[in-house]
C-alpha cells in the first residue's frame, strides 16, 4: 500500500532548544515515526541571527507491502535480542519489551511513555508498564458490551508468553 504524509515542520524552541527558523533540511533527521534536529545544528543555530519563523511543508513517500507496522531497523535489533518467551518480564530490557509491545499493535502515549494503547476490532485497551507490575485497562468506551472499564494487573514474574497471551485473549 502506498502512502503519502505531509506534515508542517514548524521549529519551535520550546520542542527543541537549538531551533531557529533558518535550520536547513541536512540538519534534520526523519525517520517513520518521529523527527529529531541533529546536535550539529547548535552551532548553526548560534552562528544564524534570523528571528522569524519560516514554515515549510515535507511530503514523506513510502510504501508498505503490509497493513503491519513497519518495524525500525533499531526495533528489529531489540526483537532480536528478546529473551526466550518463556523467561520472566523481569528479565527483558525496557527497549525489548517496547519493541515487543509495538510487534503486538500496541502505540505508545504522547502525554506518558509508560503508557501503551492498542484498538482491537472487539476491544481497546491501554496498558500502563507500573513500577511493580503491568496493568491493563480494558476500555468501556471501545467496542464489545463492557458496562465498565476492566482492570488486570500482571507481575513482572509471569513470562512473556504468559502475558502475551492473558493480554491479547482480551477482556
Amino acid at each position: 500500500m502506498n502512502c503519502v504524509s505531509t506534515f508542517e515542520l514548524i521549529p519551535s524552541r520550546a520542542l527543541f532548544p537549538c531551533a531557529q527558523s533558518s535550520i536547513p533540511a541536512k540538519f534534520l533527521h526523519i525517520s517513520s515515526s518521529k523527527a529529531s534536529i541533529s546536535p550539529r545544528c547548535r552551532s548553526f543555530a548560534s552562528s544564524s541571527s534570523s528571528s522569524s519563523i519560516r514554515r515549510k511543508t515535507l511530503t514523506l513517500v513510502h510504501s508498505k507491502a503490509s497493513d503491519a507496522e513497519e518495524v525500525s531497523d533499531t526495533e528489529d535489533e531489540w526483537l532480536k535480542k528478546l529473551p526466550e518467551k518463556n523467561k520472566p518480564l523481569y528479565s527483558h530490557s525496557l527497549p525489548c519489551i517496547e519493541a515487543w509491545l509495538r510487534k503486538l499493535g500496541f502505540y505508545q502515549s504522547k502525554d506518558d511513555r509508560a503508557v501503551w494503547l492498542i484498538q482491537k476490532p472487539d476491544w481497546h485497551a491501554q496498558l500502563s508498564l507500573d513500577v511493580t507490575d503491568l496493568c491493563i485497562r480494558y476500555l468501556k468506551s471501545g467496542p464489545g458490551n463492557l458496562e465498565r472499564d476492566m482492570e488486570r494487573r500482571f507481575s513482572y514474574a509471569l513470562s512473556r508468553e504468559d502475558t502475551e497471551n492473558a493480554i491479547l485473549g482480551g477482556p
